[in-house]
Parts: C-alpha cells; structure tokens; sequence
C-alpha cells in the first residue's frame, strides 16, 4: 500500500467506529430536570413513619364544630332536708332576692340559682317542686334547706329535718362552673384571719366571707376556686385526709 492512500484509509476507519458507537447509546428523551425531593415528606417524619398527632411536621387537621356535651338529665341526690322561716324572712338571699318564706324556693349548697327541684319526703312520699335562690345548708348531714312553705307542703315542719330526694328539672349541667371548699367558720374574726394566714403558704386563693346571720356574723375561711365539681370533690378530700378539716362546697356565684 503506498503511502499516498494510508491517510484515506484511516479517516475511513475513524468514521465507521464513530457510526457504530452512536448506534450503541439509547436516545435521550427531552424532559425537564426533576424537581429535588424534599427533606420530609408532607405527614411523615424523617424515619418515614407517620407523624403523630400535633407533631411538628403533622399536617393540621380539618377542624369542625364540636357538638356540645349534652347536660345531665334527672340529676338525683338523696339526704337530709331541713327547713328556715323566721327570722330569715325579709332577709337578702344569696342570688339577691329578698327571702320569702311563703314561696317554694330553697337553698342549696352547688345547684345553680333558678334550678328547679322536686323534692319528696321519703317518709310519706309527698312531693314540692321548688326554684334555688340561696345558698345553704352549713350543715354537713344536709343536702338542702327548704322554705317553709315548701317543708309545709312535704309535712316536714314538724320533724325539722326529714330524709328526702332530689330530682333535678330539666336539663341543667350540674357538675359545670366553679366551686369553693369551706373549711372553718368562725364567730370571732381574728380566728379566720389566723387559718388564712397558716394556709396561704400551701393553698391559693384563700378567702374569707362574712356572713351575717341571726345569731351574729361569722367569719367563713373557703379555700380554691376549682373548676368542676368533681374537682372540687377530690380537692376537698385532700383538704381533709392532710389537714383534717371538715369541708363543704359551694358554687362560686358570679356576683
């Protein structure tokens, strides 16, 4: 071969290799660049698991309305009732009205004012119906104290106290709104001073409530404001197993 033709020889060869090597490849699709994966995905946590509720990388749940908690309905309760005439007639009562004793109110020491109670004598079976205005018994063998119109319906003006139950009307949630526990009541000022100030270390809010009585003023010392009365039932159970007082609770009015 002489050396005129090797030159066109070689090109000859570098093009049919160049040809061969282009079959050899797959075509590239024309696409745009993927987008980066993200760090997290949505409702996941970085191990891939699914995040718990309220976690930071949750996604916020769908809130709707929450249908309110129906209130209890035939609220029952079962104890001593004692009744109150003179001289508390014409007297203000807890919710502001003046007291009459020829009405069928009654106090209680939870039950929301206006509630309205059917109350029978577990004696004989007679029954009243009576509207809460007041705030009462003091007494811790009692669930409520009538008017003397009401004990007279019930024939309990005689007896003075009588075994008796409850029965709430309508629908009225009882258990809801805040309460107090009683833990002292005292005639002499400087005596309920003296509790507060022993307790203000350990429990707050302490308070004291004049009450002016036909007997006198007394002084009662009330320890919390305690949100639910099942809360306010445990509180005042600490309240007596550590530091052994006799405890009531009342319903914190708004005044």
């Amino acid at each position: 071969m002489s050396s005129a033709r090797l030159p066109s020889l070689l090109l000859l060869f570098a093009s049919v290799q160049l040809l061969v090597g282009c079959a050899a490849k797959r075509p590239v699709v024309d696409r745009q660049p993927a987008a980066a994966p993200s760090a997290t995905v949505p409702n996941t946590t970085e191990s891939g698991q699914p995040a718990a509720p309220g976690s930071p990388n949750s996604a916020p749940p769908k809130r709707g309305k929450t249908p309110p908690t129906p209130a209890p309905v035939g609220y029952i309760e079962e104890g001593n009732a004692s009744w109150y005439g003179n001289p508390f007639h014409g007297r203000r009562s807890s919710n502001g009205e003046i007291y009459d004793m020829y009405k069928l109110t009654a106090a209680h020491r939870t039950l929301p004012f206006e509630t309205m109670v059917r109350v029978t004598n577990l004696n004989n079976g007679r029954s009243t119906t009576v509207r809460i205005t007041d705030r009462g018994p003091f007494v811790t063998n009692r669930i409520i104290d009538l008017s003397q119109a009401a004990a007279r319906e019930i024939e309990s003006i005689g007896p003075g106290v009588v075994p008796v139950r409850l029965e709430v009307l309508g629908n009225v949630d009882v258990a809801a709104g805040f309460f107090t526990v009683q833990i002292g009541a005292f005639r002499d000022r400087n005596n309920a001073d003296r509790l507060r100030d022993r307790l203000n270390a350990s429990y707050s809010p302490i308070f004291i409530q004049q009450y002016d009585s036909a007997d006198g003023a007394f002084y009662r010392v009330r320890v919390g404001r305690i949100s639910g009365e099942q809360a306010a039932q445990e509180f005042a159970d600490k309240l007596r197993d550590t530091e052994g007082f006799t405890t009531l609770i009342f319903r914190l009015d708004e005044k």
